[in-house]
């Protein structure tokens, strides 16, 4: 009897060992996986914290940066028209030689001087939001206008005037695109002008 009693009482022990095992390992796994958890919110965090460092970090800038102005660009304009093409293009070119970052947006004025008066581009599509226009560096936008193919002289271009957006001094270019407009039935200008950036890439 004394022999059963004792049989017992081992057993019983080594369940008890066993239980106590189970729980340690248990517990080890889930600390592991909140651990895990844990690191992996950290970094999810983290990294959200980063992005939203660097989209303040890019606003701040265009904030402290001043607006171009007309005496720091270099303004050139060329042809780019594509045969093929319902409409012919002019894209005119801002450099920025102030030494200096700046800011552009929005429009820039664009008239075309022709023997018959001045006439004036209409903006088309939505304003370009501000681009800070690195020192060195170019952006571009376009005018587009009819092709002349009535047969007639047209409307001679005789030059191009340009204003940066905001700004009230202009420059005065040649014109470098078609040598004339169609006449018009007066229902208005037929000459458009393109947002900052809508012509190409800039460098």
């Amino acid at each position: 009897m004394r022999v059963n009693k004792l049989t017992f009482a081992a057993l019983a022990v080594v369940a008890g060992l066993s239980l106590t095992a189970c729980q340690s390992d248990d517990d080890t796994t889930s600390s592991s996986t909140s651990s895990s958890s844990s690191s992996s919110k950290g970094a999810d965090s983290a990294q959200g914290t980063a992005e939203n460092a660097a989209a303040e970090s890019s606003d701040q800038e265009q904030d402290t940066v001043g607006a171009c102005r007309t005496d720091e660009l270099e303004v050139t304009a060329q042809d780019t028209t594509i045969d093929g093409d319902e409409e012919n293009t002019v894209a005119v070119t801002f450099t920025n030689g102030g030494g200096r970052d700046c800011s552009l947006a929005g429009f820039a004025g664009a008239d075309l001087t022709t023997d018959a008066g001045t006439v004036s581009a209409v903006r088309t599509g939505d304003p370009a939001p501000a681009t800070v226009l690195k020192d060195g560096k170019s952006i571009s936008f376009y005018i587009s206008y009819p092709a002349n193919d009535t047969g007639g002289s047209g409307i001679r271009v005789t030059g191009l005037v340009v204003t940066p957006p905001n700004e009230t001094k202009s420059v005065t270019l040649d014109w470098p695109g078609a040598a004339s407009l169609p006449v018009t039935d007066g229902s208005g200008t037929p000459v458009k002008v393109g947002p900052i950036g809508s012509a190409g890439q800039g460098e």
